[in-house]
């Protein structure tokens, strides 16, 4: 484990969102899934951590949307680690809070709830400034190469709703990002002189995005300005829209979950990983 980083345990199956602060592991099968804190540029983070518990892995980068880390992107780590990658997931706002502290209190499933949780939320996505994350992103996957059980070697991101905007950006600040998910992501093609898109003359990466069909945040001619900028960088891409999907369609704890969607971006997921690390 490199310098600053320390371990605080997992989340065991079952446990309610007061006991998150305890000192505990979820093992499910042969993965664990546990909780570090590490130093940033800016500060201490949280991440979750899921490992195989069989030899060296290649690593994964996970970055996660707006709503934080917490059970149901446990879950998700798990299953990643399971096909056979270590796999990191940081707090991106680590500046803001810790991650209890930044959770939502009610079931984002419930109406109006969801909405109510992202009007406090998009204070924290708008902070999180270009300059913040050409600091914050290397320092993640510094903190990834140096785990454990990660071997040397190209390395895989994938990200959810504004994670998918750090995804990209990995990739054009570190070449050796050979794989790069984006999945309901948002203002990935907008026309400002920072947006992501602008990055991808600077990536070697393969990229696979998975758009929510109904997303304001990433509208056709954004999706269409996308597939231009991966044309024009010569990358090999996959940039599709899910077809009757909502932003938010891969979480589980929330209304807009499409299980359909969601199985099928861990498939391709799954199957970009297996090529690229």
């Amino acid at each position: 484990m490199p310098p600053g980083v320390r371990t605080t345990g997992g989340r065991s199956a079952g446990t309610n969102r007061g006991e998150q602060g305890r000192t505990r592991r979820v093992t499910v099968g042969r993965v664990s899934v546990e909780r570090i804190e590490t130093q940033m540029p800016d500060g201490t983070a949280e991440a979750l951590v899921g490992r195989p518990d069989d030899g060296g892995h290649p690593g994964v980068l996970f970055f996660m949307d707006a709503i934080g880390l917490r059970p149901q992107l446990e879950d998700m780590v798990g299953r990643i680690a399971g096909w056979g990658y270590l796999v990191l997931t940081p707090n991106v706002f680590y500046r803001s809070g810790r991650a209890d502290q930044l959770a939502p209190t009610a079931d984002l499933r419930d109406p109006g709830e969801r909405e109510a949780f992202f009007r406090t939320a998009m204070g924290r996505v708008r902070g999180l400034t270009v300059d913040k994350l050409e600091r914050d992103v290397p320092a993640y996957l510094t903190v990834l190469r140096g785990l454990d059980g990660v071997t040397p070697g190209p390395v895989g991101t994938t990200g959810y709703c504004m994670g998918a905007r750090l995804a990209v950006r990995a990739a054009g600040l570190d070449p050796t990002v050979a794989a790069v998910g984006g999945f309901h992501g948002g203002g990935l093609a907008t026309e400002a002189d920072d947006s992501p898109h602008r990055t991808l003359g600077d990536a070697r990466a393969e990229f696979v995005f998975g758009h929510a069909a109904n997303d304001r945040s990433m509208p056709p001619e954004a999706v269409a300005r996308l597939g231009e900028a991966l044309d024009r960088a010569g990358l090999t891409a996959s940039n599709t829209v899910y077809p009757g999907t909502m932003h938010g369609y891969t979480m589980a704890d929330t209304a807009p979950y499409d299980a359909a969607a969601a199985e099928r971006h861990f498939t391709e997921l799954r199957e970009l990983f297996d090529r690229r690390l």
